[in-house]
């Protein structure tokens, strides 16, 4: 959970997830749908289902009990070389180097590299380094201890190299280069969608949604259908078109319900959705894993990204502010 979220924010999620999932064999018996659920509003869901078929495997193959060496652990589904040599060390005891975001700007400091980190050849100087350096005992809390550096004195923009216990030693910071390292390229230009969605209502009142692929991006979530609109297009085209090659029906466009700018990674979005009305052809699992006509008032069941949590909202709204028959 803290890969790429910060503990304040991972903190609730945390005590629920124990609180449900006590045990790697709960963890496993449950349903991918649950675990997604769960996890809703905490992001990057990749790492929901690597943990969910983790621990499947710890069960199935290790009866229960998670590995201890760095080269099983880097078989699981999820697990890197950080993120193994992390529960390698800390967990186990094992001297396993781990490289992060704060160990990195530590470790180019204080040899001052001068190669690009975002380079193979680097990447691999800074781990041969980080496996040179920790020690065979507490590697744990030596590892610990050099985030830490990294995260409270040895910082990106304003390092404290006066109270820094390594300042005898950096060589960075005896060429004056602290503010150099790490050698990074210049940032790309984020890029931005104009993305739309469906709500689709069918003659009984009930709304279509979709399951996302379960190998792209927020995979296995479920979203109200729609994509990316293409040069030339209208919003209303590139829906009509987006619905009929994810599942293989015709819709009428009506009316927007909300426009949602969200920002990602690597691209940022405007999303604009719209009241659509089910026209013709059977629902099929073309461009999606799955789909379900569900009464609004049940769309809380299923697990859904921010965005479309928002869609959501934007609809309650309105719903409720539509004055009685």
């Amino acid at each position: 959970m803290l890969q790429q979220t910060q503990i304040t924010t991972v903190l609730p999620f945390y005590t629920r997830w124990l609180a449900r999932f006590p045990t790697v064999d709960r963890l496993a018996a449950a349903s991918l749908g649950d675990v997604l659920k769960l996890w809703e509003g905490l992001g990057y869901y990749s790492r929901a289902r690597h943990l969910h078929e983790a621990a499947q495997i710890i069960v199935a193959d290790y009866d229960s009990l998670l590995p201890k060496s760095e080269k099983l652990l880097l078989k699981l589904p999820g697990i890197g070389r950080y993120t193994a040599g992390a529960i390698a060390s800390i967990a186990f005891g094992r001297p396993a180097p781990i490289v992060d975001g704060n160990i990195t700007r530590v470790l180019t400091r204080l040899y001052d590299l001068d190669g690009d980190v975002t380079r193979t050849a680097t990447k691999n100087q800074i781990w041969r380094l980080a496996g040179e350096l920790v020690p065979a005992t507490r590697p744990g809390a030596y590892n610990q201890a050099l985030m830490e550096l990294g995260q409270t004195l040895c910082r990106p923009a304003a390092p404290q190299c006066h109270r820094c216990p390594l300042a005898g030693l950096c060589l960075a910071r005896a060429r004056g280069s602290q503010l150099d390292r790490p050698v990074r390229p210049p940032r790309r230009k984020i890029p931005h969608y104009e993305v739309t969605a469906a709500v689709i209502w069918r003659d009984d009142g009930r709304l279509l949604i979709a399951q996302r692929p379960l190998d792209g991006l927020l995979g296995g979530l479920w979203e109200f259908p729609g994509g990316k609109q293409e040069p030339g297009e209208t919003l209303a085209q590139a829906l009509r078109r987006e619905i009929d090659e994810e599942l293989g029906i015709e819709i009428a466009v009506g009316s927007p319900l909300t426009t949602i700018k969200h920002a990602y990674t690597h691209f940022r979005i405007t999303l604009t959705a719209f009241h659509c009305t089910y026209l013709a052809g059977q629902p099929q699992n073309l461009g999606v894993a799955d789909h379900a006509w569900v009464d609004p008032v049940d769309l809380d069941e299923y697990a859904f990204a921010a965005t479309d949590r928002q869609i959501i909202k934007a609809l309650t709204v309105e719903m409720n502010d539509k004055p009685p028959l």
